[in-house]
Order: structure tokens, then sequence, then C-alpha cells
């Protein structure tokens, strides 16, 4: 599905970037050979084996450029871009590039990457130069926009968010969360004063196709008014009554 000519492999002296990827590709030949030269190229690599370990891991820890197979099980690649793009919009955050791989070569299958947002398209099989080079001018072609974006603190009065470290302090004492309450904060600090409906939280948090507990939300939403809650400071996290919730003060 993929090769390699010997007399081009990497110099591992050369290893200059520092960008963490994430590939998603279900044969494990294929992303074992795919990681293991993005990491001799100095990458910091991840690896996802289906579309929804794609998307938890895009939420929880974002890459700098996701090499996305098209054929996945339980979320396909199409569905996994056109999730990713939808979250970024929503939440007015950096474009990731998606470099998609596919076995079909049919035109039809490369339009419909393209026009859910795939940034390039790539055919099995492929050989590892070609997608180094394509993996590098995609990650030429962002550096000018997250130069522009380097902010990575949200704060609402003395409560601060780190993204980076996922990190969160109020009034200068660290606040222990969960992941899904991060998650769920963060929501909420990118929206301050905006009522967020129940259909909203649960869709951007857990995802569309959740099918956990039906009060999972006001659990969540519990443990972490009582993190914030310390030493009795004011509550932030407001019930609105009938839709929702708002982060503002009382």
């Amino acid at each position: 599905m993929f090769t390699s000519n010997p007399t081009t492999m990497p110099n591992p002296k050369d290893r200059t970037a520092t960008a963490r990827l994430l590939v998603v590709e279900d044969e494990p030949s294929i992303s074992g050979f795919v990681r293991r030269g993005l990491i001799f190229e100095g990458y910091d690599v991840e690896v996802a084996e289906s579309g929804r370990a794609a998307l938890e891991a895009m939420r929880d820890r974002p890459p700098d450029l996701v090499v996305l197979d098209l054929m996945l099980p339980e979320v396909d690649g199409i569905e996994v871009t056109r999730r990713a793009r939808a979250a970024e919009e929503a939440d007015d955050l950096p474009r990731v590039p998606i470099l998609m791989l596919t076995a079909r070569d049919a035109i039809v299958d490369r339009v419909a990457g393209l026009e859910v947002g795939a940034d390039d398209y790539l055919v099995k099989p492929f050989d590892f130069d070609e997608l180094l080079a394509r993996v590098r001018a995609l990650l030429r072609r962002v550096k000018p926009e997250t130069d522009r974006k380097p902010a990575e603190v949200l704060s609402y009065q003395n409560l601060a968010m780190d993204l980076s470290s996922r990190s969160v302090t109020r009034a200068g004492q660290e606040i222990e969360l969960t992941a899904r309450e991060f998650d769920l904060l963060a929501m909420f600090l990118r929206h301050p004063n905006q009522v967020l409906t129940r259909s909203t939280l649960m869709q951007r948090v857990w995802g569309e196709d959740f099918y956990g507990e039906s009060n999972v939300l006001e659990v969540v939403i519990g443990n972490v008014r009582r993190s914030l809650e310390i030493d009795d400071l004011p509550r932030v996290i407001q019930t609105v009554r009938g839709i929702g919730y708002v982060l503002r003060s009382t």
C-alpha cells in the first residue's frame, strides 16, 4: 500500500520539525510504517485506529496536522473531517490541516474529501517521500495563521484556562478537572454570557452519537460547579431553566 526509496531515506541528523501529527489509519502495517517514518523525521506522532478515536484525540490533544484515512471503522474520514471543521468554525479555532489518504482513486471520492474540508489528497499506494513532502507543505501553509493566533488562554473574571497545558485556575488556585469536565468548561469560556442549550452542550462535548445516561450533563455540571466554588467563591455557571446553562456572574 506504500513504497519507499531506500536511496532517499531521511537523515536523522536533519530532525528540525517539532509539529504534533495525528495519523488515523486502521491498518497497522500502514500506520506503523507512516508513524516510524514521521518520527524519524522528528515529528511527534500519535496514531488513532478509528474515526471515533480520531475525533477524541483532535478534541483532547489538538494536533498540528492530521493524516486521515478515508475508510475507517465507526466514523469514516469524510465524517471526521466534517465534524472537525464544524467544531473549528463554531468555536473560532485555528484550522488544522488534513491530508486524506485512501485506496479509492475515483474523482468523486477526491472531490467529496475536499468539499468537506480536507486540504490535500493522497491515493494509496503512495511513496513515503511524497507523503512527507505534502505534510511539510501543509505545515508551511498554515504557519502564518498559527502565528496570528498565539493565544492559548481562556479567561472570565478570576477564572483562567490554559489550553496548551490543560490547566485551570480560579482566584489563583489550581482546579482539578477530568477531561470531560475540562471540555465542558472550555465551551462556557469560549461563549461567556451566552446561553448554551442542553442539546448544544451534549453535541459539542459528548458528540452526536452519545448513548449514555440521560442526566450525564447535569452530573458533570454539578462536578464542575463544586470544583469552581472552592472557598465559597460565587457560582459562575448558572442554570437557565428550561433552556440550558450560561457562564456569568450572579
